[in-house]
């Protein structure tokens, strides 16, 4: 028994000496800093004007989607342009990812939560093992055309699933399209963000920007959207 405890205390000592620091360290890589978005615009910016008009980023498909399309690649910048990537950066330890929007016309800085990347990348897993037994997906409602609701307990959850919205700090739900593909739903917070911008966009007009303009955030692994009526509603492709 005296055996057993002694066990029992080494391996709270060992999770608690192996845990505490990283949990302190992540607090630290978990914000994103203003000044850190600032001095990576400025490298992009400085690479760009030295390298005629080519920008930092990593090759992606075409069909990526486009707030993930343009990661911005640390190599080629670091040390010249900056001397390394941010402490938060993914490549840091962090848990953003330093990403590219308009680079036609105003390349930009903003950030990805990778959290979110990890929790569909479960849900996705559970669902294919789902459809290797049942070929279809749980569904439990449709939302828009091609847009679906699914019955979570049926895939193992207690509780509906959701992410932490790096805009309003609410939960958002996911939904998943006809290819079983999964998306975090940013409906709660377009609703809120169109009740501040009234009137400035059509129906038909995909609405996501405007929730990465005054953010460091793009609504990543999102579903077009548009307004009706002054509410949001998934866009029709």
């Amino acid at each position: 028994m005296k055996k057993v405890h002694i066990i029992l205390i080494f391996c709270c000592m060992s999770l608690l000496t192996g845990c505490l620091y990283p949990k302190e360290n992540m607090k630290q890589n978990a914000v994103p800093y203003e000044d850190q978005l600032q001095v990576v615009q400025k490298a992009v910016v400085t690479f760009k004007e030295q390298n005629d008009g080519i920008l930092p980023i990593k090759t992606r498909d075409m069909s990526t989607p486009i707030y993930q399309k343009y990661p911005i690649d640390f190599q080629q910048i670091a040390p010249r342009y900056i001397q390394e990537a941010p402490g938060n950066a993914y490549e840091s330890g962090g848990v953003y990812q330093y990403v590219l929007i308009d680079v036609e016309t105003n390349p930009t800085v903003k950030l990805i939560d990778v959290r979110m990347a990890e929790q569909i990348q479960e849900l996705s897993l559970k669902l294919r093992m789902y459809r290797d037994e049942h070929q279809y997906p749980p569904f439990k409602k449709v939302i828009s055309d091609g847009v679906y609701e699914l019955d979570f307990k049926k895939l193992g959850y207690k509780d509906v699933p959701q992410v932490t919205s790096p805009y309003s700090g609410k939960g958002l739900p996911f939904v998943i399209n006809e290819k079983g593909e999964v998306f975090v739903d940013y409906r709660i917070d377009l609703y809120d963000a169109l009740k501040k911008n009234e009137g400035q966009f059509t129906e038909g007009e995909d609405i996501r920007n405007i929730l990465s303009k005054g953010s460091p955030f793009v609504p990543a692994y999102s579903l077009p959207y548009t307004v009706k009526d002054g509410e949001p509603i998934f866009l029709k492709s």
